[in-house]
């Protein structure tokens, strides 16, 4: 995954009916490291790792294939083993993409994810080492129950809506993320995927489940709606205040990029020395919704 992380400053000067060219020198920044690390319930841990790119870059497939770095050293913890993780690629569309996960040539000390466990991340590239922690937390806030109903007030009888029922416990500070996966599509987070329980703490709800969003593709008035024929898994995820608050802080940033008047908002990632991203831990249930046509 790659991200651009820039601040843009729109400056408006209105004197009269007169108009003045300002002309402002960007300068190339140097790239930062940017870091996509996850850790799962009964999953082994996978970190992304790429350089970040100037606000103004031509982007292309070419361009974010080449920005994945390599041959970095990296370790994950769980307090009793160490694993050093694998370089990996696999192919889409032709052009490789990369990631670090266990070795699977040296299982000794590997391990996948646990509820209720803390586990540390440490990276060194280029002489230049970073950390980071993560936890796994409880499965606390349960799905009751998911289905589907016909789309309201939409002539194309072929869509329909999925809803949720679920339980959140007493006691403020469940944050959860959410995930669809929908036919043999991978786990898309849909466009707002972070909720805390501040509106509904220790009460059941029920909401609506919105497909989730495959960011490089162009968007859809339909993104709110799965069709009949549909086998939809539904992907809920228990996470902690620092994920949370990098996806919220994320998730803002994608929705006001093209925007001049909107406020620039600061993404809240945990990587040490200076690296843009975040390393998150994932108490992950999965429910899955079959649509009959």
């Amino acid at each position: 995954m790659k991200y651009l992380w820039a601040l843009f400053l729109p400056v408006l000067i209105v004197a009269g009916s007169c108009e003045k060219k300002i002309d402002f020198d960007l300068k190339e920044s140097e790239p930062k490291l940017v870091v996509e690390a996850t850790i799962e319930n009964d999953r082994p841990p996978v970190v992304i790792l790429s350089r970040s790119l100037n606000y103004f870059s031509t982007i292309d497939p070419q361009v974010l294939a080449t920005s994945f770095v390599h041959d970095a050293q990296v370790f994950v913890s769980n307090g009793l083993n160490t694993q050093k993780l694998k370089e990996y690629s696999y192919n889409v569309n032709n052009y490789k993409l990369y990631y670090y996960s266990i070795d699977s040539t040296n299982l000794s000390s590997a391990f996948t994810g646990e509820l209720n466990k803390q586990y540390s991340l440490r990276i060194v590239n280029q002489g230049e080492e970073y950390t980071s922690t993560a936890s796994i937390p409880r499965i606390s806030k349960k799905v009751d129950s998911v289905w589907w109903k016909q789309a309201p007030a939409n002539e194309d009888t072929n869509k329909v809506i999925a809803l949720v029922r679920a339980t959140d416990p007493a006691g403020f500070g469940d944050y959860v993320r959410y995930f669809t996966k929908r036919n043999k599509e991978p786990f898309y987070p849909a466009f707002n995927s972070v909720f805390d329980d501040l509106i509904i703490d220790g009460t059941s709800y029920e909401l609506q489940i919105d497909p989730g969003v495959d960011r490089n593709a162009e968007r859809k008035e339909e993104e709110h709606f799965f069709d009949r024929g549909d086998t939809v898994v539904f992907k809920l995820a228990n996470i902690n205040k620092t994920t949370f608050d990098f996806w919220r802080t994320m998730e803002y940033s994608y929705a006001s990029i093209g925007n001049p008047f909107a406020t620039p908002v600061k993404v809240l990632g945990n990587i040490s020395n200076g690296a843009l991203g975040y390393f998150g831990g994932y108490a992950s249930q999965y429910h899955t919704l079959v649509i009959p046509r």
